[in-house]
């Protein structure tokens, strides 16, 4: 069995835990502001008077549930106590060894590009590293700092921080990395908020109740701020996650741009949905962050080739021979780089290069992403043949 082959396989079982573990995560942040912004306060005084601080009546599946929250901590600890933290321990798990394995181990391919940077794939992973390590260190130190001052301060700070991030990232790493990377800094951000502060303050609390202390509200305060960051910080990763599929957004110039744009547009959309749960219809804000992501995606739409009046068009014949020289190594009915004809595309006789045409156009001469780290060379020259020959009718 090739070693490619074991890569691509155990890569399909570790992204396929990863996003299930992923829902799980995210379900759970989802469910749990939804809660807390739906809670009212008890109309039972003998609730109020155990300390009870909000409920709500829900039905789901058949069956009618009331589930309560109390100000600070119940007069008793009950003998069963449910936490969450595997989903969110899980899912970094998951996510390390899944970009260990398709960036790491392949640094060369997937995180190095000469035409951005000239660093060697060492120095690719050290900077990818250096990343996960960088955000939470800052998060959490402007987080401690502005937790009883200013959450919006704090929010414009992290801002600016995670756009000079990306920025850095896109300058040097290749498009979909740095992509990848961003996202995985937010995420390791996100996970240790729930490892080095949600669970430790839970464990507190539960311990003081053992001990007969009375509960520091403090605790909770500080781990509810730092849940309410994670569940905002969740459309910003989910779309990196699923980036490297979009090469018109990695690929651009400005990409940098285009990922914080993007980001901030989804932002402004989970706002709503948390002041909406409190009861509070702010239509301005999914308004404009899907105004900002719609607009993004039309400036970064590629443009077409322009063939000039009287320019010669490239035959098929010609597309044929730059396919078969520079793309069926990855698509052909037998490559020679690649286990397997990549995404079933195979590129290696004229009739499928007519067939495959809109997307060797898409993904050749538009996006210039394939080949891949273009380990084939392909020249400018080539990927302007290929985008007259499309232009020209495909013929």
């Amino acid at each position: 069995m090739e070693l490619s082959y074991l890569i691509d396989a155990s890569s399909l079982l570790l992204r396929w835990l990863h996003l299930i573990v992923g829902i799980a995560w995210i379900g759970s942040s989802f469910y749990f502001v939804w809660l807390d912004n739906s809670l009212k306060a008890p109309a039972d005084p003998k609730l109020k008077e155990d300390g009870v601080g909000g409920e709500l009546w829900a039905m789901h599946g058949g069956g009618f549930y009331n589930p309560q929250k109390y100000a600070v901590a119940p007069k008793k600890l009950p003998d069963d106590l449910h936490f969450f933290f595997w989903p969110s321990y899980t899912t970094w798990i998951t996510g390390f060894l899944l970009i260990s394995m398709l960036y790491y181990f392949q640094a060369a391919t997937y995180m190095v590009d000469p035409a951005i940077s000239a660093i060697t794939p060492g120095q690719s992973v050290g900077i990818g590293l250096a990343t996960l390590v960088l955000g939470w260190v800052v998060y959490d130190q402007l987080a401690r700092l502005l937790i009883e001052r200013s959450q919006l301060l704090f929010a414009v700070i992290y801002v600016a921080f995670v756009a000079a991030v990306t920025y850095a990232l896109c300058h040097l790493l290749a498009g979909r990395a740095a992509y990848i990377h961003v996202g995985a800094m937010i995420a390791t951000t996100m996970s240790a908020n729930v490892f080095f502060w949600i669970i430790p303050a839970q464990r507190k609390q539960v311990a003081a109740m053992q001990r007969g202390e009375a509960v520091d509200p403090m605790l909770g305060k500080r781990a509810k701020q730092r849940s309410y960051h994670n569940n905002y910080l969740t459309l910003p990763v989910l779309f990196t996650m699923i980036s490297n599929h979009y090469a018109s957004t990695y690929n651009h110039p400005q990409a940098w741009l285009v990922l914080m744009l993007i980001m901030l547009g989804s932002v402004l959309i989970r706002h709503f949905f948390n002041l909406r749960h409190k009861g509070v219809l702010r239509w301005e804000f999914p308004i404009a962050g899907l105004a900002i992501i719609f607009a993004t995606l039309v400036w970064i739409a590629p443009k077409p080739a322009v063939i000039n009046a009287g320019e010669a068009v490239p035959s098929l014949s010609e597309i044929t021979a730059i396919a078969q020289a520079r793309c069926a190594g990855c698509h052909a009915d037998k490559p020679t780089i690649m286990p397997i004809a990549q995404m079933g595309v195979m590129l290696d006789t004229p009739e499928r290069v007519k067939q495959f045409a809109q997307r060797i156009n898409e993904r050749a001469f538009q996006l210039k992403n394939m080949p891949l780290a273009n380990m084939t060379q392909i020249t400018d020259e080539e990927r302007a043949k290929i985008g007259a020959w499309y232009a020209a009718g495909a013929k």
